[in-house]
């Protein structure tokens, strides 16, 4: 029988503990390419864990997060996450009729779906069909690369040094965040202070300020994989850039990451962005594969 004419069979996983044990050797055997995944559903784990002492920091009380798993007899194919009230997230798809299966699964209960985050074909596949049988109109929101890095080139030194942000920057933070919400994620800043606060207080999330006799400049660290972790949320205040102030303050945060055990730090960047992409090649990140955000029409 032709590959493509194996039977795909889709099955939800009642828990992130469960999706580990359907899809978990699967998505691990591309660390790089699933580390959004896999760092989500650490999060999950580490929130499940610590939940009298934080809130949630992916999906809101009562809406439990989507895990589904396609495969061929007992061979996965392809896996989906969501969080909601977020979007999609697409595993690499080795048979593109499994984002078919995912899509139809969707429809069924969660028409609210804001959109779907993807390697590119399997990403405008999901769009394409979701357009054609919920009605909702796509477009594409990012075009994205993801990196992976195991040594940190240094970058140009600049004055400063790298601090961990406490509770008593929340303001700084939430004010910058605004503005990396607006800017990166192409949205508006209202959700700077939920961000802020998931940041400063999360028990695996490290948020990390560049200071240079005062705060210039801002990354996280979140999303812990088996041997990773992703780097995120970067800003300098439009004031401040051109300073090499970023640079410093990824490739120390990335540093310490790996100082900590970790053997690989992943980040996105956005490919409409072409000097942050060069900037983070300069300090060892290297691409790995690229993948689509689309948003669906609001209903």
């Amino acid at each position: 029988m032709d590959a493509s004419d194996r039977p795909l069979r889709l099955r939800r996983a009642a828990d992130v503990d469960e999706f580990d044990r359907l899809a978990g050797e699967f998505l691990r055997a591309r660390e790089a390419e699933h580390n959004l995944i896999l760092g989500l559903c650490s999060s999950l784990r580490a929130t499940r864990t610590t939940a009298p002492r934080t809130r949630s920091v992916s999906a809101p009380p009562g809406l439990a997060p989507y895990f589904a798993v396609v495969a061929s007899n007992d061979e996965v194919v392809g896996a989906s996450m969501r969080t909601p009230p977020h979007g999609a997230i697409l595993s690499e798809m080795r048979d593109e009729r499994a984002v078919d299966l995912v899509v139809d699964d969707l429809l069924g209960d969660a028409r609210d779906l804001p959109g779907v985050l993807g390697e590119r074909r399997r990403a405008l596949r999901f769009a394409e069909r979701w357009t054609k049988y919920a009605q909702r109109a796509h477009r594409l929101k990012t075009s994205e690369r993801i990196f992976q890095l195991t040594t940190v080139i240094p970058p140009q030194p600049v004055g400063g040094r790298l601090r961990i942000a406490t509770a008593g920057d929340l303001d700084l933070v939430t004010q910058w965040f605004a503005g990396f919400i607006r800017e990166a994620l192409r949205e508006d800043g209202s959700t700077a202070g939920a961000m802020a606060d998931r940041w400063l207080n999360a028990p695996d999330r490290t948020l990390y300020l560049w200071e240079d006799g005062q705060p210039v400049s801002i990354c996280g660290a979140a999303g812990r994989t088996p041997n990773g972790i992703r780097i995120g949320a970067v800003y300098t205040p439009p004031a401040l850039r051109g300073r090499g102030y970023a640079s410093n303050c990824v490739a120390t945060a990335s540093q310490a990451q790996l100082d900590s055990g970790l053997r690989h730090c992943f980040l996105y960047t956005d490919l409409a962005n072409p000097t942050s992409n060069h900037i983070y090649r300069q300090m060892g990140y290297e691409p790995v594969c690229d993948v689509d955000e689309y948003s669906f029409e609001t209903t």
